[in-house]
């Protein structure tokens, strides 16, 4: 057992430098003087570097002489404990609960919830051996049952203080979270109480995640009911709520043509970031193990490497996951385990191809790509058409509170009943496919749309047109305000050509062989952003003024300078800095 003067004098330090947010929530935290603090940060923007810090003051400063985290997973207490490390603080992630203490050379100890949940006296009788912080990472968990909750607070009560913390701080039932604030509303319901908020909209101003493209899929799908009646849909039409269910969970069968479609359509993306950032992986996640498989099968027939599967059931799950995170392999399937808090900063591509349509697991599923290791860096999630979602990926920006009493449905009409099929392990999935029973028949994926930034670009592609490549071939390195000016770009050219096409088509006018190529201006704009963006990309890394960077670009490439350089000239010297960044 610790003494309260266990080593309080120790190094106590970070793995670098403090964002501004996190200097902005210690800040916070100390001046409200509080017992429990509330910390809502996005998926990505470093919540564990934060919770060590404050935990690191706390123990220098002899408030506390113990840390106990509390962490979704067995492959997140890992994590913890080496983050815990790096900022000189040692916590044990294998305590079990036939433990009665934990050893004196270290500070405290990463349990589950699951484990407190199991016997939380023994967490309360560590709680109760000394001046106690507790963290209590992703703490929405902590209302996904009623005994859990319960447990938690048994277990936690005498905590000297309690640090809670969530990139999603809001669930969809009436589960209240322990240990989190609730007071009433305009409405009168009661909704949680964050005492530091640090969106998504604002980390990415400040590039601390990547801007995500949603690559949107539609097509024609085909298939028979149980009652043996065969019906046919196209997704991302205005559809009746189950035949969108059913539409959508054809689509997703690895025995048709749309995931394979899709899958080929993603790689190729990969393929374009990897051209910038040579390690980017890609992550699949699917329904259940059977499709995941499937899918794994799927990937290793388009790209020849065989796809890392993680499955929940695996003893092996988080080596695997460690493995990947470590290596330069393309692609990784898993069911839900990924979903949340594991940490894979290299993930720059993603297929949704999981029925799950909750904010709750979009959100942490979507915060799996939008880590950003350095500046430029942008991230693709390939999704079907299905209204619910095309409504979460317009709301990427959107701050969430815990609302208590509401109902059936949240404020945006969406069932919440989705949230248990959600959050359940995917032997869940395979119960509702039984209940569910049919049989899919076929399908065929058409590219739709791209969605960035709340906005819609490319609506009404035509399938069989270059539209697809158009936005799939987007450099993988670009500024998010970068990214939304060659959208718009792109979609106005493609505007031009489909209303081009429409003339012919009602002039009876033959289809030209060969499509002109776009403007001079047009090229040279884009041109001179892009190398404007990998100069500003090159300069955050090596701290040189962009005006330096220019130079030197002009010396190895020759040419005048940017405004007045030809295409050649800046492709070359786009060319020559994309292997200084890669390197």
């Amino acid at each position: 057992m610790l003494s309260p003067s266990y080593p309080q004098r120790a190094p106590w330090g970070t793995a670098g430098k403090l964002r501004a947010w996190q200097q902005e929530a210690l800040d916070a935290y100390f001046a409200a003087g509080k017992r429990d603090f509330l910390v809502a940060a996005t998926p990505g923007a470093g919540k564990t570097t934060f919770a060590l810090t404050l935990a690191g003051e706390l123990l220098r400063a002899g408030e506390v002489d113990r840390v106990i985290v509390v962490a979704p997973t067995e492959h997140l207490k890992t994590q913890w404990a080496d983050a815990a490390a790096r900022a000189h603080i040692r916590l044990d992630p294998a305590f079990r609960n036939s433990h009665t203490t934990f050893s004196r050379q270290y500070h405290g100890v990463v349990v589950t919830y699951a484990q407190v949940a199991v016997k939380a006296s023994v967490h309360r009788a560590l709680t109760e051996g000394g001046r106690t912080l507790v963290i209590l990472d992703e703490v929405h968990h902590g209302g996904e049952a009623l005994s859990w909750g319960d447990a938690l607070r048994e277990a936690y009560a005498p905590a000297k203080r309690r640090l809670l913390l969530s990139g999603t701080p809001f669930r969809s039932d009436d589960a209240p979270i322990p240990f989190v604030e609730y007071a009433p509303d305009e409405r009168g319901f009661r909704t949680s109480v964050t005492d530091y908020a640090y969106g998504y909209d604002r980390a990415l101003a400040d590039g601390v995640v990547r801007p995500v493209l949603f690559h949107v899929y539609s097509g024609h799908m085909k298939w028979r009911t149980r009652a043996g009646d065969e019906l046919e849909a196209h997704l991302g039409q205005d559809n009746l709520k189950d035949v969108t269910s059913q539409a959508w969970r054809t689509a997703l069968d690895p025995q048709g043509e749309w995931m394979p479609a899709v899958l080929r359509s993603a790689d190729q993306r990969l393929s374009e970031i990897r051209h910038h950032v040579p390690d980017a992986g890609g992550l699949v996640l699917a329904t259940d193990q059977t499709a995941a498989r499937a899918y794994a099968k799927l990937l290793h027939g388009i790209t020849g490497q065989r796809a890392t599967v993680v499955l929940s059931d695996d003893a092996e799950a988080s080596q695997r996951i460690e493995r990947f995170s470590q290596s330069d392999s393309r692609w990784m399937v898993a069911v839900r385990m990924v979903s949340e808090g594991v940490d894979v900063p290299r993930l720059a591509v993603g297929v949704y191809a999981t029925s799950s349509s909750t904010p709750l697991f979009f959100a942490q599923a979507i915060g799996r790509f939008v880590r950003a290791r350095r500046r430029g860096e942008a991230a693709s999630v390939f999704l079907p058409h299905v209204p619910v979602l095309m409504g979460l990926a317009s709301e990427m920006e959107r701050q969430r509170d815990h609302v208590l009493g509401r109902g059936e449905k949240d404020e945006d009409g969406l069932d919440d009943s989705l949230l248990e099929a959600a959050e359940r392990e995917e032997k869940a999935s395979d119960a509702l496919t039984e209940e569910f029973s049919f049989q899919a028949l076929g399908s065929v994926a058409h590219f739709d749309r791209v969605v960035f930034d709340g906005k819609e670009f490319g609506e009404l592609a035509v399938p069989g047109t270059e539209e697809e490549q158009e936005f799939i071939g987007l450099p993988g390195l670009l500024e998010p305000e970068h990214v939304h000016e060659l959208l718009m770009q792109r979609q106005a050219r493609q505007s031009r050509h489909r209303q081009a096409r429409e003339a012919r088509e009602s002039s009876g006018e033959a289809e030209p062989v060969a499509t002109l190529p776009p403007p001079l201006h047009r090229t040279l704009r884009e041109q001179r952003q892009l190398l404007n963006s990998l100069v500003g990309v090159y300069a955050r890394q090596t701290g040189e003024p962009h005006g330096v960077i220019h130079a030197e670009l002009r010396r190895r490439c020759g040419g005048p300078e940017v405004a007045k350089a030809t295409v050649a000239q800046l492709q070359a010297r786009i060319d020559l800095l994309r292997k200084r960044v890669r390197s």
